[in-house]
């Protein structure tokens, strides 16, 4: 299922109530608790990537959670996308209080 001109980007990435050992990709100071993966959809639509929700996957490291995956066209090295969509959730959060 490996696609080199897609990035797979699963929610446990972006959680700050996760370690780096659980999954977690992002510095603690970008990531926001418990991100949903309407929230990752979100955040690729406002950055504007293109992107492609699969709802019903499964993080390797917690097969018995669907958290779902967004795949989303390589356009930058992962770690830039991975920071940008980091401080866009932010954002949607900070506009939800």
């Amino acid at each position: 299922m490996r696609k080199q001109d897609k990035v797979i980007l699963w929610p446990a990435y972006f959680d700050s109530t996760k370690t780096r050992g659980e999954g977690r990709k992002i510095p603690k100071n970008l990531a926001v608790p418990s991100p949903k993966i309407s929230d990752l959809k979100e955040a690729a639509e406002k950055i504007g990537l293109e992107h492609e929700l699969v709802p019903d996957a499964c993080y390797p490291k917690t097969p018995w959670l669907k958290t779902g995956m967004l795949l989303v066209a390589k356009k930058e090295p992962k770690n830039q996308i991975l920071k940008k969509v980091a401080k866009q959730l932010q954002k949607i959060r900070a506009s939800q209080l």
